[in-house]
């Protein structure tokens, strides 16, 4: 088994085991509370370099998590976090969350589309985003905002390995591509 290989099968297990969590303790938050939480720390670098250097005692780890999202998330979200943390799984938050996002989607007959926009969405923005979705996938559709600067206008919209890029840089580089 080749170390990328090891790796998704290591993000589906804990996906897994966190769905399996969230269902034997009726926690719901933890589903929406995860993702979240691991969007914001994944964001700061040094932050998550922090969480992985095996220098940096457990205790401290555990502090940090703790202050950040004690008053922000539920006590099983930021255990479940800790947990991550403790088991050298900090640089793969994003990853795992994503998949867990996708494993409970899946389980409730449902696909996840990650949309990066440059800014928040308006619950009717979103609502007509997803009921265009559901028209194109021919499923029940769960739209997950990320804010993205990065994208200058439009969307960037993510369903399983599909990517429907909608943004104005993609069109200024179609038009490039036709004036040549």
């Amino acid at each position: 088994m080749d170390l990328a290989t090891d790796q998704a099968s290591r993000i589906e297990g804990y996906s897994a085991a966190l769905l399996a969590i969230a269902r034997a303790e009726r926690e719901a938050d933890l589903l929406v509370e995860l993702p979240a939480a691991a969007t914001a720390l994944a964001s700061h670098s040094e932050l998550i370099e922090t969480l992985r250097d095996p220098r940096v005692p457990a205790e401290r780890k555990q502090a940090i998590v703790d202050e950040l999202l004690s008053h922000r998330a539920s006590l099983v979200t930021v255990a479940a976090i800790n947990f991550l943390v403790s088991s050298g799984q900090a640089k793969h938050l994003g990853q795992i969350a994503t998949r867990l996002t996708e494993l409970a989607a899946e389980s409730q007959g449902e696909v996840v589309a990650e949309v990066r926009a440059p800014m928040e969405l308006a619950p009717e923005q979103v609502e007509r985003l997803r009921e265009k979705l559901e028209q194109v996938t021919n499923r029940r559709v769960q739209v997950r905002v990320i804010v993205d600067p990065s994208v200058v206008g439009g969307v960037v919209t993510k369903i399983g390995d599909t990517v429907l890029d909608g943004s104005i840089h993609s069109r200024f580089v179609e038009l490039r591509e036709q004036w040549g």
